[in-house]
């Protein structure tokens, strides 16, 4: 204080000034350096307040850690995929009791196909033989038959990874998916390379197909 006595009246407010800009400064950089680690950082989703921290994770409270699938298999018919926070806890489920009281199989072990991730398309054992073909289903694995008709575009109706190769009557088939969206939402053809499922029995269609385009 007695050193800022023996100062000029001008040079002291230019000094408080000058103290005041470098603070100003500071903070300002400290805002932007925390905001920017705050845009930076994944926003965490956070259930809807009727969820309490032990409510089970469903479609109503899709955030939560507490799952068991066995909960879901011992009602009979008591759920359907609109439960299902996603397609890897309908799958569990399913897994749970290949039996599948709820009717959760799309056909071929897997089940709710259209549901979001995460997925769990590994196909459930014992699961796909209580399925039966219709006269209106398409070729796939489960009704291979030759004469069935086809249409790429029941493989694409979900828009994401909801089928495997296993799902597939013939490679040629899985190739015509592969050809009609070559995006490739179902990962056919993780090589890269424009052939879809190599290892499908025949008909064959190796012609590749340019990937990436619509």
């Amino acid at each position: 204080m007695a050193l800022l006595s023996r100062l000029p009246r001008s040079r002291v407010i230019r000094w408080g000034a000058s103290v005041l800009a470098v603070v100003a400064v500071a903070l300002v950089i400290v805002v932007l350096v925390r905001g920017g680690s705050d845009a930076a950082a994944p926003t965490q989703k956070a259930d809807p307040k009727w969820c309490t921290p032990g409510t089970p994770r469903s479609a109503l409270c899709p955030h939560g850690k507490v799952f068991d699938a066995k909960d879901y298999a011992v009602h009979g018919d008591a759920f359907e995929c609109i439960n299902f926070a996603s397609q890897a806890d309908a799958q569990a489920v399913l897994r749970a009791d290949p039996g599948d009281p709820n009717h959760l199989d799309d056909g071929g072990g897997v089940a709710c196909r259209g549901l979001p991730e995460p997925r769990d398309t590994k196909p459930v054992a014992g699961s796909a033989q209580h399925f039966k073909c219709g006269p209106d289903d398409i070729r796939s694995a489960l009704c291979p038959q030759p004469k069935r008709s086809f249409d790429a575009r029941y493989f694409l109706r979900y828009g994401n990874d909801a089928y495997d190769c296993p799902d597939f009557a013939s490679q040629a088939d899985a190739q015509a998916v592969l050809r009609f969206a070559p995006a490739d939402p179902n990962h056919l053809d993780d090589d890269g390379n424009g052939i879809a499922c190599p290892d499908l029995p025949k008909p064959k269609d190796v012609k590749p197909v340019r990937r990436g385009t619509p």
